[in-house]
């Protein structure tokens, strides 16, 4: 079973792990974090992701970034060269907490399930407001209170 680490700019790594737990307390016990801070250097990220890797243990990783391209990203793919290791950008609620649900599934098939989550998690909920249309007239009321009195 692959363990997941999420790692983000502070303190939404931490934030995400906490979500996760309301729902799958007990598949979070291979979820590990790592939140950025602001002004961290790669040197520091790198360091950061690999204690995290570390402590997860020799099997294989799913690393879920925040935002491609940023600095928990280059740091998380620095370190995950080279191991059975797969990066998946755009992390949220809905990404977690589909990994979580199929969490015993190889890792290639995890990544592309994560990767659904979180594509699917995302869409509009609500209606816009007619915009400039006028509103129907109401009917007229008088005539229907002289009918029922």
């Amino acid at each position: 079973m692959p363990s997941i680490l999420i790692v983000a700019h502070a303190p939404l790594a931490s934030a995400l792990r906490s979500t996760a737990e309301h729902v799958y307390a007990e598949r979070c016990r291979s979820v590990d974090c790592v939140d950025v801070l602001p002004g961290a250097s790669m040197d520091e990220a790198e360091a950061q992701v690999g204690a995290a890797i570390s402590r997860l243990g020799e099997g294989p990783v799913l690393i879920m970034v925040d935002v491609f391209g940023a600095t928990p990203c280059n740091a998380a793919l620095a370190v995950a060269d080279g191991r059975a290791a797969r990066v998946v950008a755009g992390v949220n609620v809905p990404m977690l907490w589909r990994t979580l649900c199929y969490a015993d599934v190889p890792l290639e098939d995890l990544a592309s399930r994560a990767v659904a989550g979180g594509t699917l998690g995302v869409m509009q909920v609500s209606v816009p407001r007619r915009q400039n249309q006028p509103v129907p007239p109401k009917p007229n009321d008088q005539d229907i209170d002289k009918h029922q009195q």
